[in-house]
C-alpha cells in the first residue's frame, strides 16, 4: 500500500447469517452435516443477508472523507470492520496508522471502575502507555468536564457524563486516523461544538477522519470527499455537496421512488466513470470491458483534483430538480370561489428547479381559477423552515388586482435573489380578495412544495440568511 494511503479497503464484502427460530442456529449446525454424511443435499436452515457488498476505498493521508446513507446501509457495519472489531466474509482492509475509533462510547468500560481507571484502561487499549496517560490525563479530564466524578465508578454516571468520558479519552490520544460513526450528536449544545473544534484540530495537523453522519451539512462542513452506501453497495462518491445531494434524493423518496433514483444514480455514477475514461487521464486503466480499475494513490495531487472536479461537473448537471423532493406535511385551506394549482420554481430561464443554488435569481409562480368574481384580489407566498419558522416572503396587499371574473384565470409570479443558506424550506401560497363584503382568504395551500438550497463548500455565513457581511478589524 502507498504511504499516502491511511486507509485501503478492497472488495470487501460482509453476509450475515439470519435464522427465523432460536432452534434454526443448532440444527444448521448439525443436520446439514449429517446429510452430507447420508450423500444426501444439505438443507439451509437460515437466510443471507449482504450488509455489505463489494466495497472498494481508498483514503489519503490527511483527508476527511464523510460516509452517508440511509438506516441499514451498512456505514456502521463498515467502520467496524475497518477498526477491526469486525471480521468481514471476503475482501481486505489496510490500515497505516494509530486509529481512535468512536464507535459505541465507552462500549469498553467496566461500570466497577472510576472514571480515571477507565480512561487508563481505555487509553492501554489505543496503545499509549502509562506515562503517555499521566501527561494527558489532566486534559482529558478538562475535556469531560464531569468534575469530582472522575473519582467515581462510571456506574453511577448519568448517560451524557458516560458518552462524555468517552469521547474525551478517544479524541485526545493524538491519532493518525479518527473515526466517528454519529458520535458527534450525543452530549448538550455546547459539549458539541466542543467536539467539533477538536476534531477540526485534528484536521488542522493533517490526521486522516473517516466520519459517518446523517446530517448533510455536517458531511459538507467538515469533509473533502463524501461516500453514498444504500443497502451495503457503494452509490456513489466525489464532493461532498453533491453526494449529500444525491443522499437527500433517496431519503426522501418513497418505497416505491426509491428504486428508480437508485437506479438514476448508479447511471450517473458509470456516466461520470466513462466521461473520465474518455479524457485519457494516463493513471487510469481497464483491466477489461466490465471492469474500472481507478488508482488514486498513483497519480499527481493536482491531476487527482482535475479528475475529481470532472466527475463532480458531471455529476452537478443533474441537481437543479429533485423529483423525490415532495413536501409531505401540505395542507389545504377552504376555497372560497378560487383555487390555486401548479406552484412552482423557475430559473430565470424558465427551467423548473427545486434545488436552488445561493445569490442565483428564480421566480416563484403559481396559476389561481376563480370559480366566482371577486375584487381587489391580492397573491402573496411564504416561505418556511422545516420547524415552521417563517423566513420571507410576500404579504398579498403587495400585489392587487381589481377584479377577476368567474371562470378566469390568473399566473403570480414572484421573482426574488436567494440569499437562503443551505437547508429545507417550504413555499406556502394565499389568494385573498373580496368575494362579498368582507376581505378574507380565497384560498391557502400551507407546504404548498418544498425547495433546499444545496451547500456550497466555501460559504462563510452562518445562520438562515446570507446577508453579504463584510468584516474589517481594526487596531
Amino acid at each position: 500500500m502507498s504511504s499516502e494511503i491511511a486507509i485501503s479497503v478492497k472488495a470487501l464484502s460482509k453476509h450475515h447469517l439470519m435464522f427465523d427460530r432460536p432452534e434454526d442456529r443448532l440444527k444448521q449446525m448439525v443436520v446439514p452435516r449429517l446429510q452430507r454424511l447420508v450423500r444426501q443435499e444439505p438443507r439451509r436452515y437460515f437466510r443471507d443477508f449482504a450488509a455489505l457488498t463489494n466495497i472498494s476505498l481508498d483514503v489519503r493521508r490527511g483527508e476527511t472523507v464523510g460516509i452517508i446513507g440511509r438506516n441499514g446501509s451498512g456505514k456502521s457495519t463498515l467502520l467496524q470492520i475497518i477498526c477491526g472489531t469486525l471480521q468481514p466474509t471476503s475482501g481486505s482492509v489496510t490500515v497505516n496508522g494509530r486509529v481512535a475509533a468512536l464507535l459505541e462510547l465507552g462500549a469498553g468500560f467496566n461500570p466497577d471502575f472510576t472514571g480515571r481507571e477507565n480512561a487508563y484502561l481505555n487509553a492501554s487499549i489505543l496503545g499509549l502507555s502509562r506515562a503517555e496517560m499521566d501527561n494527558r490525563f489532566d486534559s482529558i479530564a478538562s475535556f469531560a468536564d464531569i468534575g469530582d466524578f472522575i473519582e467515581q465508578p462510571v456506574k453511577t454516571y448519568s448517560s451524557g457524563m458516560y458518552v462524555r468520558l468517552a469521547f474525551a479519552v478517544a479524541i485526545n490520544v493524538d491519532p493518525d486516523i479518527l473515526v466517528v460513526d454519529e458520535a458527534l450528536s450525543v452530549g448538550d449544545e455546547a459539549f458539541s461544538r466542543k467536539c467539533f473544534a477538536r476534531i477540526e484540530q485534528i484536521k488542522e495537523r493533517g490526521g486522516t477522519i473517516l466520519f459517518v453522519s446523517h446530517a448533510a451539512q455536517t458531511i459538507v462542513q467538515l469533509c473533502d470527499r463524501a461516500v453514498l452506501l444504500d443497502a451495503g453497495e457503494m452509490m456513489l462518491t466525489g464532493r461532498p455537496k453533491t453526494v449529500t445531494g444525491q443522499y437527500q434524493r433517496l431519503v426522501n423518496a418513497s418505497a416505491e421512488g426509491a428504486a428508480e433514483i437508485r437506479t438514476q444514480i448508479v447511471a450517473m455514477r458509470d456516466a461520470t466513470i466513462s466521461r473520465v475514461i474518455s479524457a485519457e487521464l494516463p493513471w487510469l486503466g481497464s483491466e477489461s470491458e466490465d471492469e474500472v480499475v481507478v488508482d488514486n494513490s498513483q497519480a499527481p495531487r493536482n491531476e487527482i483534483e482535475h479528475r475529481e472536479a470532472l466527475s463532480n461537473q458531471i455529476l452537478e448537471s443533474a441537481d437543479s430538480f429533485d423529483p423525490s423532493l415532495v413536501s409531505k406535511s401540505t395542507a389545504y385551506q377552504e376555497e372560497r370561489g378560487a383555487r390555486i394549482r401548479d406552484v412552482r420554481i423557475l430559473t430565470v430561464s424558465g427551467e423548473q428547479v427545486n434545488v436552488l443554488r445561493l445569490g442565483r435569481r428564480y421566480f416563484i409562480e403559481y396559476w389561481t381559477d376563480f370559480s366566482m368574481d371577486a375584487t381587489r384580489v391580492g397573491f402573496g407566498i411564504g416561505i418556511t423552515t422545516t420547524t415552521g419558522f417563517h423566513v420571507a416572503g410576500a404579504k398579498c396587499r403587495a400585489s392587487r388586482v381589481e377584479l377577476a371574473q368567474a371562470g378566469s384565470s390568473l399566473r403570480s409570479r414572484f421573482e426574488f435573489t436567494c440569499l437562503l443558506l443551505p437547508g429545507h424550506y417550504f413555499v406556502t401560497c394565499q389568494v385573498r380578495g373580496l368575494p362579498e363584503v368582507d376581505e378574507v382568504p380565497l384560498h391557502r395551500i400551507i407546504d404548498a412544495i418544498a425547495f433546499r438550497v444545496t451547500e456550497e463548500d466555501e460559504t462563510l455565513a452562518a445562520g438562515l440568511v446570507d446577508l453579504s457581511m463584510v468584516v474589517t478589524v481594526d487596531r
